[in-house]
């Protein structure tokens, strides 16, 4: 297997540009089976999980092909398969962003639950809550969902959480149908936002995406259309996380800065200077590293998916932090990996108190999921000696290439090919 090898680094420095939201370009690949006509995407990233999703849209008859590393056309004019493959589904949860398509494309669609990162229960309840109220007839038994419909018709859906799946789901099946609906409590992150200007520019009629009500008026059909997608909010806050904990000198290149407020309001807690730019934000970092809490929120609150990566900058901190973890139960399992190296940290419920080192030590350490591998790759640089991360698979599903840019930016980083124990 290989494991990436992480050394500790001097501060980091140069430019990096930022790939394409994976979160954007999986609902957009999905929704692409709404189109009846050629579709193109642009900065679309190279990720494991955007190969699945790639992998799902043929298996339903889409025709998809790369005509460059980040540029994909896909044609599901002759899409006819409802039915979603058990082995591509319990690899990545948002595989289930394709129920919602087909059913309005093709009336029914039958898939089994979900895979994914092992980060807390995400029900698929709000899913299936609004393909019943455009009047679809629900069944699941023996692990698989199966959802049909002779006809669908607009409808006032609540959500009880604003999920962002959910969201995106019902946004892309009530495209199709006949009427209005109505989202309430809808998620409103910026992934939402380019969901919807991407399904506009097919031919739907969707207006407000990025507040907490969105309404859909259902079209007959969709063609085709050149998309790009935005950048990613998340892959641009770990390389600023890792310049500030590296006390170094990074410019982010291709990042919408209104994406990532809470990220630059605590670094800036944290005593890094922000300078933002245009599309493009430097990040310095301060020899001494503040105390910040953290509480993880829906957007535009301190992104869940950020929390791992700052609470490898807390162990550094002079002083003590606090982080509150309130969307996923299980996102504090990178937690013992970084107390392998040196960390001070107690859970107490949803709360993590992080009292800072001198110093990390280099150790073996396993991502128990995307953004902890991605923690553990920050703590690596800094830390003393040599950190050696397993389970690298799940930092692929989130970062393209991520050891050759660090590497790029003056970090000591490479893969190394071992023997399985």
């Amino acid at each position: 297997m290989e494991i990436i090898v992480v050394e500790k680094s001097p501060p980091l420095k140069g430019n990096v540009r930022i790939n394409g939201a994976k979160n954007s370009a999986l609902p957009i690949l999905a929704a692409s089976l709404l189109g009846t006509e050629d579709i193109i995407l642009e900065d679309v990233p190279n990720l494991r999980d955007v190969g699945i999703m790639c992998e799902v849209l043929r298996s339903l008859g889409s025709t998809v092909e790369f005509l460059d590393k980040d540029v994909v056309k896909i044609n599901s004019k002759n899409v006819n398969n409802y039915v979603t493959r058990y082995d591509l589904m319990n690899k990545m949860r948002a595989s289930l962003l394709v129920m919602g398509p087909l059913l309005a494309r093709l009336g029914k669609s039958r898939s089994s639950l979900p895979g994914g990162c092992a980060i807390g229960t995400r029900p698929i309840d709000l899913h299936l809550k609004g393909f019943r109220a455009l009047g679809a007839e629900i069944s699941t038994e023996h692990g698989n969902i199966e959802a049909h419909a002779d006809k669908l018709i607009g409808s006032k859906i609540y959500l009880d959480f604003p999920s962002v799946g959910a969201t995106e789901n019902i946004m892309m099946v009530a495209s199709l149908a006949e009427g209005e609906t109505i989202i309430d409590n809808a998620a409103m992150e910026p992934e939402i936002v380019d969901l919807q200007n991407f399904l506009n520019k097919l031919g739907a009629d969707i207006k407000g995406a990025g507040t907490s009500t969105i309404r859909i008026k259902g079209v007959e059909k969709l063609g085709g259309t050149t998309h790009q997608i935005i950048p990613d909010r998340i892959e641009a806050g770990t390389f600023m996380v890792a310049a500030a904990a590296t006390g170094g000198d990074v410019v982010v290149e291709n990042v919408i800065s209104s994406h990532i407020k809470p990220v630059i309001a605590k670094l800036k807690e944290a005593g890094a200077e922000i300078i933002e730019n245009g599309d493009s934000i430097r990040v310095i970092g301060s020899k001494k590293i503040n105390p910040i809490d953290i509480k993880t929120l829906p957007y535009p609150g301190f992104p869940t998916d950020m929390q791992a990566q700052f609470m490898a900058l807390m162990t550094l901190c002079e002083g003590t932090s606090i982080a509150i973890e309130t969307v996923f139960e299980n996102r504090f399992m990178h937690v013992d990996e970084l107390k392998r190296m040196g960390a001070d940290i107690k859970i107490d419920g949803k709360s993590a108190i992080i009292h800072g080192v001198d110093h990390l030590t280099g150790a073996p350490v396993k991502a128990s999921d995307l953004r902890a591998g991605a923690a553990l790759v920050i703590a690596g640089l800094v830390a003393d000696g040599t950190t050696e991360i397993e389970n690298i698979y799940h930092i692929e599903r989130g970062y393209d290439g991520i050891e050759e840019r660090f590497a790029k930016l003056g970090a000591k980083i490479y893969r190394k090919e071992v023997e399985c124990s």
